[in-house]
């Protein structure tokens, strides 16, 4: 299948590594123009910035010439196991909801005016499928995530009449660094005994959530945001599509 793609403008908002990195290795080998923004510079094409700053982010949008697709990649959790949610306080709440949530909003009016101005292009926003199920493993991260499903659907619908999608992309089960330090978190909370390596953690988790027993592949979500980048997904918006291997299924 053609994408079309080659020679459109992407901006890729935490794609240091992980799914972010794979989704910027997508869109680059469909022949685009890729620019990312992350807090760290770890290669040539990334801005380095914080997505709480505002004023960072606008920065990094106003140095485009002309932008097609927009992608945010970020994402945090807590740092902590939070079954029951009375094992974190409050205040462990506030930076997962500024990176995850604030910081997509901070993407989304920062680039919005330039979308509309070209009366195309696309927005693609990671969550989880944590956002919907609630999630009792970090709920921060869960809450924020739900949050980024609905504000998805809000642009979507703003966007919509400047011929603008907005989408959501919920990956499962997937081999990061976020996975390992859920991983990490709950053996914290387990007597010695009862510990297990991340391998074994994983394999007994993914035969227990997901239908098709395996885990997803960072490379599986570039393959789908390229899709909704292009004109063959050019009525879906408004969508949260999910990579889960059957994990999350509405009736």
């Amino acid at each position: 299948m053609n994408l079309n793609l080659t020679g459109q403008s992407v901006a890729l908002i935490g794609c240091a590594r992980g799914i972010g990195r794979a989704i910027a290795d997508g869109f680059s080998a469909e022949g685009c123009h890729v620019r990312g923004f992350d807090r760290e510079r770890s290669a040539d094409f990334i801005t380095a910035g914080d997505v709480t700053s505002h004023e960072a982010v606008k920065t990094f949008a106003d140095s485009f010439a002309t932008v097609d697709h927009v992608v945010y990649c970020v994402g945090i959790g807590s740092g902590k196991f939070g079954f029951p949610f009375w094992n974190l306080e409050p205040s462990d709440w506030t930076r997962v909801l500024e990176v995850n949530l604030v910081g997509a909003v901070n993407v989304a009016h920062a680039f919005a005016p330039r979308l509309i101005e070209r009366g195309a292009g696309s927005m693609l926003f990671l969550t989880s499928v944590a956002g919907q199920v609630g999630s009792q493993t970090d709920p921060p991260y869960s809450a924020s995530k739900a949050g980024l499903i609905n504000f998805m659907q809000c642009a979507a619908k703003d966007l919509g009449p400047h011929n603008v999608r907005v989408n959501a992309l919920a990956p499962g089960m997937v081999k990061t660094e976020l996975n390992q330090s859920i991983w990490a978190a709950g053996q914290q909370k387990l007597p010695e005994e009862q510990r297990q390596s991340f391998d074994d953690w994983a394999r007994g988790k993914i035969k227990k959530v997901s239908h098709l027993g395996r885990w997803q592949m960072p490379e599986e979500y570039a393959a789908m945001a390229c899709f909704l980048a292009s004109d063959h997904a050019r009525n879906i918006t408004g969508q949260t599509i999910n990579i889960d291997g059957g994990q999350v299924m509405h009736a």
